[in-house]
């Protein structure tokens, strides 16, 4: 079996009497890209900080690219945190040669890979900006740059998409599956769950500082089955509702994805909605991570 990227046993880490983490066991293949997943105050961000050394776990172990000392590897990881963690004072070009450097590599290959990186996330016409001049747009994808520019076998990202406009989004995400296609693995923690079903091969979702779901993602999701109907209609928000054996709908008014009672017959209720609205398309389809997200942190607070 090939060595993980990231392997956490039963990971415990408590701040002032409060466990963030309570025995989290998360396992990263080598070369994907992996969902970390979780509401606000999961333990995702301690997960991460945990795994890659500033913190210390109160139990368990972690190895990073086959060490048991993050710290000794530090120079293979990258990292994008949530907060910015650039200098505000700092030219975009001065501050990206800078933190190259501190990762291992020499003054003239920093400088280069600065300059490249600039252009790329296209800011080489603002390299001699100070960082505190940027929108925070700009900012993240500097944050990115720096977080990649050593070439690392793992870097983790912590919402990578904040502050971005859609057409800066995109970049980014063309910039991750970049990192993927070299093989760098790649640690996604986000609350875009379009993003999620777009480029995680594995995910897993965390929730009082335990892991509640976790695995391949389309593994996960054929476990549920076909338990979705997707409808194209022209009724309006609300005409689906309260349809027989139907467990959720949700309908924006255009379209309406209906979560089907356990063991209903998917034919009944497609007729049903054919008797409410015109339809343009309906199809049977797996539920999306959302829904998988939702129905499973429900769960885990009604088992608390």
């Amino acid at each position: 079996m090939p060595t993980p990227a990231l392997l956490c046993r039963q990971l415990i880490k408590t701040f002032d009497g409060t466990r963030a983490l309570d025995g989290l066991d998360l396992t990263v293949d080598a070369g994907t890209i992996f969902g970390l997943l979780g509401p606000n105050g999961s333990g995702k961000t301690t997960t991460i900080r945990t795994s890659l050394g500033i913190y210390k776990p109160d139990g368990g172990s972690v190895e990073v690219l086959g060490s048991g000392d993050p710290l000794a590897v530090r120079r293979r990881t990258g990292y994008l945190p949530e907060e910015r963690g650039l200098y505000a004072r700092m030219k975009l070009q001065e501050q990206l040669a800078f933190l190259a450097s501190i990762r291992g590599l020499s003054s003239a290959e920093s400088e280069r890979r600065s300059a490249a990186w600039l252009d790329r996330v296209g800011l080489a016409a603002r390299a001699q900006s100070l960082t505190r001049e940027l929108s925070k747009g700009n900012q993240q994808k500097v944050q990115f740059a720096a977080a990649v520019i050593h070439d690392p076998d793992l870097v983790v990202l912590d919402e990578p998409f904040s502050g971005l406009d859609p057409i800066n989004s995109r970049l980014v995400k063309e910039l991750i599956l970049e990192q993927r296609a070299k093989g760098t693995t790649v640690v996604l923690s986000t609350h875009r769950m379009e993003e999620v079903e777009a480029m995680c091969e594995s995910i897993c979702l965390i929730h009082h500082g335990r892991a509640v779901l976790s695995g391949r993602l389309r593994d996960i999701k054929a476990k549920y089955g076909r338990n979705t109907i997707v409808v194209e209609h022209s009724g309006g928000p609300g005409c689906l509702n309260q349809v027989p054996g139907v467990q959720t709908c949700d309908d924006g008014g255009r379209e309406a994805r209906l979560r089907l009672e356990p063991d209903v017959d998917p034919q009944r209720v497609m007729r049903a909605v054919l008797d409410r609205v015109e339809v343009s398309s309906m199809r049977l389809d797996e539920p999306r991570i959302e829904d998988i997200y939702l129905e499973t942190i429900s769960a885990s607070e009604r088992s608390q």
